[in-house]
């Protein structure tokens, strides 16, 4: 196994353009209506959209809609930046909502709010994570 730490002392600090910029942006919607949280076909539009708006090439889109005592639609979007990916409960009026995106021109900002805004949740906790490999140690 390679030692990290004496790499990371021999090797240059990586070019700006081999770097990773990661930005995941993700969250807790509370009090949607089970009219949106069951709706696949309305979360799928909602999704696809929220990646057109948000600069991400959409690569596939999947669904499913679940029954059962704890129903609800997950969706799944891969885009060639990263994913979207939103799950909802019908019982709970409840949803989350994770979008992560590499590369400078995406923005999972504008996505995460869309979707937000779409799925109409009486309030919500929002949740940001740098994930760039920037963050390189020099010793």
């Amino acid at each position: 196994m390679e030692n990290i730490g004496e790499n990371l002392s021999t090797n240059p600090q990586p070019s700006k353009a081999d770097r990773v910029i990661g930005k995941h942006v993700y969250g807790n919607l509370y009090d949607i209506e089970p009219q949106i949280a069951g709706n696949e076909s309305k979360l799928r539009e909602i999704v696809i959209e929220a990646a057109k708006l948000a600069n991400m090439t959409l690569y596939d889109i999947k669904s499913w809609s679940f029954g059962g005592r704890k129903g609800g639609v997950s969706v799944i979007a891969l885009v060639l930046e990263s994913h979207i990916a939103v799950h909802t409960w019908i019982e709970y009026s409840y949803a989350t909502v994770d979008v992560y995106t590499c590369g400078e021109y995406s923005d999972p900002w504008k996505a995460f709010e869309y979707i937000v805004s779409n799925l109409k949740p009486k309030y919500y906790t929002v949740n940001y994570a740098d994930r760039s490999s920037f963050s390189v140690i020099k010793t």
